[in-house]
C-alpha cells in the first residue's frame, strides 16, 4: 500500500488531469447550431394570414437522393428574427414526444429540427416586404418533410405556420454506400442505410468483375433505439430514427481488381429495390510491391451546400475537403478518417447528411475510422474522458453506421493492412495506459507486421499521443495529451512506428523523427537509412473550426498550418515513401518528404529498440 504523501500527490495529479482535460474543451464554436433552439418552450401562434408553401412536393423521381426545394413565404407581419425550419417526419407537434420527456408540462415540439434558415437569408428586404424565397437542398432520410415558420427567434420561438408535406418517392431507398476492409485482405464489407426492416425485405449485395456475372451476398441488419442512447439530446430533442444499417461481406477477391457492386432488397411480393451502381478496386495482397496511396484526417463534420443552420461557423472547411478528395478519387486508394466524424453531437439527422456528403468518396474506397471525443464521451459510459461531446451518443452511432475489423465495434481499436502498409488504429475514448486491454492490442498489433514485406507501419489515433504544440497542450506543458507519451512511446521506439497520425487539435502540424522530446535526425525533408525515432503528425484540419498554437515553436516542430487540409501517402514500392500535406482549398502540396531505405535499415538497432544478444556461438 502507498504511504498517504504519495497518494495524495497521485490523487491530486489525476484529479488535475480530469479537470483540465475538461476545461480546455469549452468553447462557444463547439456547441451544435441546433443546440441554440430553445425547443420545450416553444409556442403555438398559428396563423391563417400567413402562407408557407414548399415545391415540389414529389422528390427523387428519377432515383436521386438529393433535391432542392422552394420555400414560398408570405408574412403580413414580418420580422428579422423569423426563421424557416425543416422537419423530418412532417409532423412534430406534441403527439410525436416521448413518454419519458422530463418536462413539469408537456411541451407543445419536443424534437429539433433538421436545420433552419433565417426568412432574411436570401432577401435583406424581407422585414420590409414580409417575402420570401428560400431554398433548401433535402436528402432521402426515409420520411416526409414540412416547413415550419417561427417568430421570436430561436431563444423565444413562437410557431406561426407550417407548409404542406413533402416527400422522396422511394423514402426507404437503399443510400449511402460505404465501404471498408474486412478482416482478411481480400475481403471488402459494404454496409448501406435504409428504411426497410428485415420483415419488409431481405437485404443483399450484387456484385462482381465487370462484364461477369454477378453473385449476391446476403447482408446483416442493425438498428439503434432511442433508449440506446445515453443521454440528451441524443435521448431527446436530437433523436431520429436512423433506419437500417445493412452490412454484406464480399469474399475471395482477387487483388488490386475492379469490381461493380449495388445494393438490393428483395421485397415480399418478390420483386427488387435497386441502389446505384458503384464500383470499388480491391485491396493488393499484403506487402505486395505496386502504387500505394493513402488519405489521412481527422475532425471533418458536415456542411450545408444551402447555406442553412450556420454550419459555416462550426464545421466551414468540411465541404472544401469532401469536394477536394472527390475531385482526386481517381489518384487514392483507401481513406483513414481518424476521428470526429460528423459532429453530430446528439443530433441525429446530422449522420444521415454527413454520410450523403461523403458517399462519392465512400462508396468507390474504403473509408476507415476511429473513434473521437464526439463520437464516444459520456460520463459514466465507460469513455476513458467523462466530458459530454458525444450529445449523448456514447459510441452507439459511430459503432453502428461503420463497419471496422475489430473484435469488439465497442472497443473501437483494429488492425488493417493496405499492400505494403500495416495499420494500428488506436481508441483513445478507451483507456490506453500500460496494463491495460487496447494497450495489449497495439503492441500485439505492432509486433505482428513482417517488415520485409510490409516495411511501412502507421499509428493512427484520435487524441494527440505524442506531440503537438496546440495552445492548451503548451501551457499545460505537455505538448501532448496528458499521460499520452507516458507508456506509447516505447512501442512506438521499439517497433520502429514510421508515422503516428492523430486528429483533434484541428490544425497540421509535423514533427522531425524523435524520441523522448529529443530529435534524432537533423533531416527535414529527405530521409534515407536508418530511422532512429518516429514521425508524428497532427491532421485535424478536415473542417471543423481551426484550432489555436502555443505562442512558441518547440525545436521539434518542423511544419505548422492553421488550414484545412489531408495528408497523403505514396508508396512506390518497399524502399521509397513520399509525405504530402495538401490544402482544402486547392490541393496543393504545401509540406512533404520523402523517406528511403532497405530492410536492413529497419532491423538496425537504435536506442530502445532491441532487445538483448549474446556474443556466444
Amino acid at each position: 500500500m502507498e504511504d498517504s504523501p504519495r497518494s495524495c500527490l497521485k490523487l491530486f495529479t489525476i484529479v488535475l488531469f480530469w479537470c483540465l482535460a475538461s476545461a480546455h474543451r469549452v468553447h462557444d464554436y463547439d456547441k451544435h447550431p441546433l443546440s441554440k433552439i430553445d425547443i420545450y418552450k416553444t409556442t403555438v401562434a398559428l396563423s391563417d394570414s400567413v402562407s408557407l408553401k414548399a415545391n415540389p412536393l414529389i422528390l427523387g423521381l428519377k432515383g436521386e437522393d438529393t433535391a432542392w426545394v422552394t420555400v414560398e413565404l408570405v408574412n403580413p407581419n414580418p420580422s428579422n428574427d423569423d426563421w424557416v425550419a425543416v422537419f423530418s417526419p412532417a409532423k412534430f407537434n406534441s403527439s410525436t414526444c416521448p413518454a419519458e420527456n422530463e418536462e413539469a408540462e408537456s411541451p407543445y415540439l419536443c424534437t429539433s429540427p433538421i436545420k433552419y434558415k433565417y426568412a432574411n437569408f436570401s432577401d435583406s428586404k424581407y422585414a420590409k416586404t414580409g417575402k420570401a424565397s428560400l431554398k433548401f437542398q433535402l436528402i432521402n432520410q426515409r420520411a416526409d418533410f414540412s416547413f415550419a415558420l417561427f417568430s421570436g427567434g430561436l431563444s423565444n420561438a413562437k410557431l406561426v405556420s407550417v407548409s404542406n408535406y413533402i416527400s422522396f418517392a422511394n423514402p426507404k431507398a437503399p443510400l449511402f454506400a460505404r465501404l471498408a476492409n474486412g478482416k482478411s485482405w481480400n475481403e471488402m464489407t459494404v454496409t448501406w442505410t435504409s428504411g426497410y426492416s428485415i420483415d419488409e425485405a431481405v437485404p443483399f449485395v450484387e456484385w462482381g468483375l465487370h462484364g461477369e456475372t454477378h453473385m449476391r451476398s446476403p447482408a446483416g441488419t442493425l438498428t439503434i433505439e432511442q433508449n440506446s442512447m445515453c443521454g440528451a439530446p441524443a435521448r431527446t430533442v436530437g433523436w431520429r430514427d436512423l433506419g437500417f444499417t445493412h452490412t454484406s461481406f464480399l469474399t475471395n477477391l482477387w487483388p488490386n481488381t475492379v469490381y461493380s457492386y449495388r445494393m438490393g432488397h428483395i421485397l415480399s411480393n418478390g420483386s427488387d429495390i435497386w441502389s446505384k451502381t458503384h464500383s470499388f478496386k480491391s485491396s493488393p495482397y499484403p506487402g505486395q510491391d505496386s502504387l500505394q496511396r493513402v488519405i489521412i484526417f481527422g475532425d471533418m463534420g458536415k456542411g450545408e451546400r444551402d447555406g442553412s443552420t450556420e454550419y459555416a461557423n462550426k464545421d466551414p472547411g468540411a465541404l472544401n475537403t469532401t469536394d477536394q478528395l472527390i475531385k482526386d478519387l481517381p489518384n487514392y486508394d483507401i481513406v483513414f478518417h481518424i476521428g470526429d466524424i460528423a459532429y453530430a453531437d446528439g443530433y441525429i439527422a446530422d449522420w444521415d447528411q454527413f454520410l450523403q456528403q461523403v458517399e462519392p468518396i465512400t462508396s468507390t474506397v474504403p473509408y476507415m475510422v476511429a473513434s473521437g471525443n464526439h463520437e464516444r464521451d459520456w460520463p459514466d459510459s465507460g469513455s476513458f474522458y467523462t466530458g459530454t461531446d458525444s450529445g449523448g451518443e456514447c459510441g452507439v452511432i459511430a459503432e453502428t453506421l461503420y463497419y471496422v475489423p475489430a473484435e469488439n465495434r465497442a472497443k473501437f481499436w483494429y488492425s488493417t493492412d493496405y499492400g505494403m502498409f500495416h495499420f494500428c488504429i488506436a481508441d483513445t475514448e478507451h483507456d490506453w495506459r500500460e496494463g491495460s486491454e487496447q494497450y495489449k492490442f497495439i503492441e500485439k498489433c505492432l509486433a505482428s507486421v513482417d517488415r520485409r514485406k510490409q516495411p511501412w507501419l502507421i499509428f493512427a489515433a484520435h487524441r494527440p499521443l505524442g506531440y503537438s504544440s496546440n495552445d492548451w497542450f503548451g501551457q499545460e506543458g505537455s505538448f501532448s495529451e496528458p499521460m499520452g507519451r507516458d507508456d506509447m512511446q516505447k512501442l512506438w521506439q521499439k517497433y520502429r512506428v514510421d508515422i503516428a497520425f492523430y486528429g483533434h487539435v484541428h490544425d497540421y502540424e509535423r514533427t522531425c523523427p524523435i524520441y523522448q522530446n529529443v530529435c534524432v535526425n537533423s533531416e527535414v525533408s529527405h530521409y534515407s537509412g536508418t530511422m532512429n525515432g518516429t514521425i508524428h503528425v497532427v491532421v485535424g484540419g478536415g473542417g471543423h473550426h481551426l484550432g489555436t498554437s502555443f505562442i512558441g515553436i518547440p525545436n521539434w516542430s518542423l511544419y505548422r498550418d492553421f488550414d484545412f487540409g489531408f495528408v497523403k501517402l505514396t508508396a512506390f514500392n518497399r524502399s521509397s515513401l513520399l509525405f504530402e500535406y495538401k490544402k482544402s482549398s486547392d490541393g496543393k502540396v504545401y509540406d512533404s518528404f520523402t523517406i528511403h531505405r532497405e530492410y536492413r535499415d529497419i532491423l538496425a538497432c537504435v536506442h530502445d529498440s532491441c532487445g538483448t544478444s549474446t556474443w556466444a556461438s
